[in-house]
């Protein structure tokens, strides 16, 4: 699968890590590490073969970083989740219940990707997480050297849940490990069940599969039992729920999935 030869990752201007209500500025100060991308994208001339092995190098030099990534979460006893899907499943609804109902309970952070904008990272501030943005720009997904930046801006209290809300994409977010605890794809019933036939790399990545918008079954074409035999053909050991992140329903079984995968509570 080529990676930024076809996703739109190359292009002018790296990503902007920013705080809510400031204004976005280009993250500046020296860093250990280099952006993963930097020089490593694939040009017209190159052969096949070429692109392969920078694509290879890319994603060697992206899970060094994620490596180190997670030995600094896990230095602080930090859970960190990836939450991953298409634009308009869901995830930044499902974080803001996720954040009323758990934060009196833990801290909690969030790492906000998107292309452009402040909206959703104002939501999760609104909501009562500490967040910061990172919009990538043309990049379609988030990586590791991206969170490390902004963890060294966010820097979340120890014992902190963490969420990574990737930029909303199938293909390349399934790429990029960033160093997270568990990899979550939230689906909605509007997308349909074929969804896992489709983006077999995301699904096959995936410890979670959470299944929004459920409250819309009876007016969509979705059937749950085709989707979770679809989704167990990729990946057998992948677990499902269902939620209507609007409504409520299945947030505690999200809840407590949460907290059977935190560091706080092993």
């Amino acid at each position: 699968m080529h990676m930024c030869a076809t996703c739109g990752c190359e292009g002018d201007g790296g990503p902007v890590v920013t705080l809510p209500h400031q204004h976005p500025q280009e993250h500046s100060h020296p860093h250990e590490h280099e952006h993963a991308h930097a020089h490593e994208h694939e040009h017209p001339h190159e052969h096949p073969h070429e692109v392969v092995t920078l694509e290879q190098k890319v994603l060697a030099k992206n899970d060094l970083l994620a490596e180190r990534n997670r030995g600094w979460l896990a230095g602080r006893g930090i859970s960190a989740f990836n939450m991953m899907s298409s634009p308009g499943a869901g995830k930044t609804t499902l974080l803001e219940r996720t954040i009323r109902a758990l934060v009196e309970s833990r801290p909690i952070a969030v790492i906000e990707g998107d292309q452009e904008t402040l909206l959703d990272a104002n939501r999760i501030e609104a909501a009562g997480s500490a967040v910061v943005q990172i919009n990538t720009g043309s990049g379609c997904h988030l990586d590791a050297d991206m969170v490390r930046r902004a963890l060294d801006t966010l820097d979340p209290v120890a014992g902190s849940l963490l969420f990574i809300e990737n930029v909303g994409n199938l293909v390349c977010p399934a790429l990029f490990d960033l160093g997270e605890e568990g990899k979550v794809v939230l689906i909605s019933v509007t997308e349909g069940d074929d969804k896992p036939l489709k983006y077999p790399h995301m699904f096959a990545a995936a410890d979670l599969v959470v299944v929004n918008k459920i409250d819309l079954l009876p007016y969509v074409d979705f059937d749950m039992n085709v989707f979770a035999q679809h989704a167990k053909s990729i990946n057998p050991q992948i677990e499902l729920i269902p939620t209507s992140a609007t409504t409520g329903d299945g947030l505690e079984d999200w809840f407590r999935w949460i907290d059977d995968h935190a560091r706080i509570n092993r």
